[in-house]
């Protein structure tokens, strides 16, 4: 484990209540890091889409049936304990991903990569996709790629970034300026600048003046019901997907609306009353 008090953690929080599932992070994300695509999208087993957006209900018949929608990037785990540790990066037998400690991103080397997939397997999230085919763009398009991000190849597997690039051009532009500080406004992914509802706010998880933090409010002690969750949110109306297994993400979820909270994780009878006290929540149905 590496200490460091000046290490970002860079991570995100979505408002669920606000995701109108329009899917403009998910475009937005293809166009920014070149993520190919099939001419015929309709079998999803062999579909990249590093933001995926699900479709949730609360199974309660009309007139009381409600929808939200949960974009999934990958999640950035930093393992139990948080301690660096991410499923993925435990299983990478060529390091071909890796945790950053200085940014608390995990990252994706395609050109070590041989494709085993060990990565996709040990992933609870699903949030990585194997490289079937080279990706073939329709004519004329690659002009239009993103010559910040290298298109992948085939037999790799790939997955976010969160836009890993515009972070290091905001630590050059940081660089040039005289500053070490990255300020929030310039190091920003691309799906939480096209969302058209301000769903998705992105910063650094350990700098108290950026949004992501006050929203989130971080306990940097472990869970006493668990101590290898670090970093749950204060916030009653928080949640990270599957919590209970420790692998603690960096990115949050946000509803007042408790079915959509419960939804996060697979809770036995009598489990979610105990976690609801925990948060001190006390939302409506």
């Amino acid at each position: 484990m590496i200490h460091d008090k000046k290490a970002h953690k860079y991570g995100m929080v979505i408002d669920l209540d606000k995701c109108t599932g329009c899917g403009t992070c998910a475009v937005s994300c293809m166009s920014e890091n070149n993520v190919p695509f099939k001419e015929d999208e309709s079998d999803k087993k062999d579909s990249i889409t590093w933001m995926r957006v699900y479709r949730l209900t609360n199974n309660k018949p009309f007139p009381d049936t409600e929808v939200a929608f949960l974009p999934r990037p990958c999640q950035h785990c930093g393992g139990k304990g948080d301690h660096g540790h991410s499923p993925c990066v435990s299983v990478c037998p060529a390091t071909a991903t890796d945790y950053g400690y200085d940014t608390g991103i995990v990252s994706q080397i395609y050109t070590r990569c041989f494709g085993c997939r060990y990565c996709m397997a040990a992933c609870p999230y699903h949030a990585r996709y194997f490289n079937w085919w080279d990706p073939v763009w329709p004519e004329g398009m690659e002009k239009y790629l993103s010559p910040n991000v290298s298109p992948r190849m085939r037999g790799v597997v790939e997955k976010c970034s969160f836009c890993y690039h515009r972070y290091q051009l905001a630590r050059e532009k940081a660089y040039a300026s005289g500053s070490d500080e990255i300020p929030e406004a310039d190091y920003q992914t691309a799906c939480t600048t096209a969302c058209p509802a301000g769903a998705i706010v992105f910063g650094d998880l350990n700098n108290p003046s950026h949004k992501v933090h006050q929203i989130v409010k971080p306990d940097p002690h472990p869970d006493p019901l668990n101590p290898d969750v670090v970093g749950k949110s204060r916030n009653p109306k928080v949640f990270r997907l599957l919590e209970r297994l420790g692998t603690n993400p960096k990115v949050y979820y946000m509803s007042e609306r408790e079915w959509v909270r419960k939804l996060g994780d697979h809770y036995l009878d009598g489990e979610w009353d105990k976690v609801k006290n925990v948060y001190g929540s006390a939302s409506h149905e």
